[in-house]
C-alpha cells in the first residue's frame, strides 16, 4: 500500500485508547502524547499498540527491536523508506517525506518505550 492509497486517520474514542494498566510508556512520550503523535501521522490505519491490524503490534515491534543493537536506528529506516518482509508479507510503505524525521523518531522512540504490564 503505498501512502496515497491508506485510509483516512483513526480517530480514537477515549474508550478504544488503550488502558495505561495494560500497557505504558517507559520513556520519552507519555502512553497518550505517543497516541496523538501516531493518530495525526495516520499510523493507526495499519498499526495498534497490542494486535496485528495490517502491520504488527507496537508492543510486538519494541518485544523485538528494544534489546537489540542499532535497532532504533533500523527502525527509524524502515518507516523513513518502507520495506518488507520482517513482519510478513505486507510491506510497509515509506512514510517519508509526509511524516517529518523528528516524527518518525519520536514514534520509534516511543515504540521502543512500550511495555506490558
Amino acid at each position: 500500500m503505498r501512502p496515497a492509497e491508506l485510509p483516512p486517520p483513526a480517530t480514537l474514542s477515549s474508550d478504544e485508547m488503550p488502558s495505561v494498566g495494560k500497557i505504558a510508556a517507559t520513556g520519552g512520550l507519555s502512553l497518550e502524547a505517543g497516541m496523538d503523535l501516531a493518530q495525526q501521522n495516520n499510523c493507526l490505519a495499519c498499526h495498534t499498540l497490542d494486535k496485528k491490524l495490517v502491520g504488527p503490534a507496537w508492543i510486538d515491534v519494541a518485544k523485538r527491536y528494544r534489546n537489540v543493537a542499532g535497532g532504533e536506528h533500523k527502525l527509524v529506516i524502515k518507516v523513513s523508506t518502507g520495506g518488507g518482509g520482517a513482519w510478513g508479507d505486507m510491506p510497509m510503505p515509506a512514510m517519508a517525506p509526509a511524516v517529518k524525521e523528528e516524527d518518525i523518531r519520536a514514534l520509534v522512540k516511543f515504540i521502543l518505550s512500550l511495555e506490558q504490564q
